[in-house]
């Protein structure tokens, strides 16, 4: 058999993985949309570099869009097989490819205006909300550490990693000339310890292992640390300043467990008397979705619903619904905390609170997950004095800070840690996906310390014989 690396492959975005059976039967692992690159980001992702009639299956490792983001369009183009995922990711996608359709109809109006200053032609968004709706009919929800025969020679189970609300370990068992090959497929790998949800899980043992490698070269903070740190920006930004404190946040996952801190602070009475607002209608939604598996949470979590039975909720939190109620946000100059999508600072409310905020010194923006590089997030981390958003250049004069242990992504350790659950003598092959190239071969060195042997580190549109 063959796996082709479509997406993800030296990079972290796109997520595309193409399993090719001696018979002929097409497996894809995840199907993510590449962000973050302009146009030529469109262009990649209009192109998946196979024939999509003669697809059979996508099988999903989580929600975020990076992996599931291209669904409606594949379906657009007439894909008719199964979504294999597991029930949380199910539910996600329900509402994420969705809200992604919409930002697609919306950013696609904004970029024909500028088309049509110029006496250009209008373009298509890649695929619409109706699009993302109907690609639902094609999931199948599985539960975890249950084995789903897909046929008489393929069967798929999922191992809860950690990364997110229902994120797992793809294991596909492949039957070949008599022979059964494990292909396992870490998606994202969470943390070993995590405010919210379960820890990652050992997954059963594979004969070739597809790795993620985005923190490959670095360590995270300790969990507390960082939650007091939390208090501290928001003390030193809202009270000593008298601020703003723009936090952009991924609505699935970090946007929960920002929520979840704060709510413990507030039960603490150690949260200042501000007002806090989680501007994603997005994040509204998935919040109800996280409150429907609570099978997904940890101990811990669990342990303090017997005493608050909304641990994303309090007085001074506000979910904000309308347009108008988010444009309210960026005229007011009360000290606040709005929490807001996109986490990488790429499109979004975010976006427009960035343009009012970042030009204040009073202000602070604090960036609590991953940036792929070129991305606005990138940008503004990198210490950069000026940036452009929608078109308008904005000196950057907010103070700039970052949480790298809200991060849904474990550290080298944490994945080598994770990864030694495999014997390494009977892996054939570890492929390390997700990741920049630099980091991926300083990952690849510290993996070979730790004893792990053959491997690779493939190309975009590399193909290899297993």
């Amino acid at each position: 058999m063959k796996i082709k690396f479509i997406g993800a492959a030296r990079e972290v975005t796109g997520s595309k993985h193409l399993i090719t059976t001696n018979s002929g039967k097409t497996i894809l692992l995840d199907c993510g949309m590449f962000q973050g690159k302009g146009m030529e980001t469109d262009k990649m992702n209009r192109d998946f570099g196979f024939d999509v009639s003669k697809l059979d299956h996508i099988i999903l490792s989580h929600a975020h869009i990076d992996h599931s983001g291209l669904i409606p369009y594949i379906y657009k183009q007439g894909f008719t097989g199964s979504v294999i995922c597991t029930n949380a990711t199910r539910d996600l996608c329900a509402l994420m490819l969705v809200d992604s359709g919409f930002i697609h109809e919306q950013d696609i109006k904004w970029f024909n205006k500028k088309r049509a200053a110029h006496n250009l032609p209008p373009v298509q968004p890649i695929y619409n909300k109706k699009d993302a709706q109907e690609s639902m009919q094609l999931f199948i929800g599985v539960a975890y550490d249950r084995k789903f025969r897909i046929d008489e020679n393929i069967s798929v189970k999922f191992t809860n990693s950690g990364h997110m609300l229902g994120s797992a370990v793809v294991t596909v068992s492949i039957k070949e000339d008599g022979k059964v090959t494990n292909i396992a497929y870490t998606g994202d790998i969470g943390r070993p310890s995590n405010r919210i949800l379960k820890s990652p899980k050992p997954f059963p043992q594979a004969d070739i292992l597809l790795t993620e490698s985005t923190y490959g070269d670095r360590l995270h903070e300790v969990n507390n640390e960082s939650e007091d740190a939390l208090l501290d920006v928001i003390n030193d930004t809202c009270v000593r300043k008298g601020g703003k404190l723009i936090i952009p946040s991924f609505s699935v996952g970090r946007t929960q467990e920002i929520v979840f801190s704060l709510d413990k602070f507030f039960n603490q009475g150690r949260l200042p008397k501000i007002p806090i607002y989680v501007d994603s209608p997005l994040s509204m939604g998935v919040t109800g979705v996280f409150r429907l598996h609570s099978e997904c949470f940890n101990d811990d979590i669990l342990h303090e619903m017997m005493t608050d039975s909304d641990p994303f909720g309090f007085n001074s939190l506000h979910y904000v619904e309308s347009v108008q109620e988010s444009k309210a946000l960026n005229v007011t100059k009360n000290p606040c905390v709005i929490i807001s999508a996109s986490g990488m600072m790429e499109a979004g409310r975010v976006k427009h609170h960035l343009a009012n905020s970042i030009s204040d010194p009073k202000n602070t923006i604090l960036a609590v997950g991953y940036c792929a590089p070129m991305t606005l997030g990138a940008r503004i981390l990198s210490g950069e004095k000026e940036v452009s958003i929608f078109g308008t250049k904005y000196k950057i004069k907010a103070d700039i800070k970052k949480l790298e242990s809200y991060s849904g992504h474990g550290d080298y350790k944490e994945m080598a840690q994770y990864l030694a659950c495999q014997d390494k003598n009977k892996l054939k092959k570890l492929i390390l996906v997700h990741g920049e190239y630099e980091t991926q071969l300083k990952y690849k060195v510290y993996l070979e310390e730790q004893g792990f042997k053959n491997i690779l580190i493939p190309d975009r549109g590399e193909e290899i014989t297993v």
